[in-house]
């Protein structure tokens, strides 16, 4: 699915392809997380009830990203999940956390960071994920 900008679903949701990438993944949490994180350009885990998330869904579609989202409270696994992600970022706010080309950004408060000081579309280049 492509992202459009007027439309409310700009991002494909990969909840239904997490179960099947999940299976052919370790039963480690961190290791699937390393896994889906380099699977594609830009990644998103998240929650499909949380703010944050859809604001962080929003602001990629938003600059013509079309973003992996792997919405965790639709996985019976995405506790697991989460718990790995929350040391990986270190706070108690484990969601959304954002994969640019493999490489962990964090929360939505260092993605909006990187937007403020000009870093993220750069890094959305390098991904592949912009073209512009």
């Amino acid at each position: 699915m492509y992202c459009d900008g007027d439309s409310w679903w700009c991002y494909l949701p990969m909840s239904l392809n997490l179960n099947l990438n999940l299976r052919s993944i370790g039963s480690d949490p961190m290791e699937r997380v390393v896994q889906l994180a380099s699977e594609n350009a830009v990644v998103i885990f998240s929650v499909s009830s949380c703010c944050m998330c859809h604001a962080a869904k929003r602001l990629f579609c938003g600059m013509g990203v079309n973003p992996t989202v792997y919405e965790l409270d639709q996985d019976p696994r995405g506790k697991e999940i989460e718990k790995a992600l929350s040391r990986l970022v270190g706070n108690s706010q484990t969601v959304p956390v954002v994969f640019i080309g493999g490489k962990l950004i964090g929360a939505m408060d260092r993605v909006m960071a990187s937007h403020i000081n000009g870093s993220l579309v750069p890094l959305l280049k390098e991904a592949g994920a912009l073209w512009l």
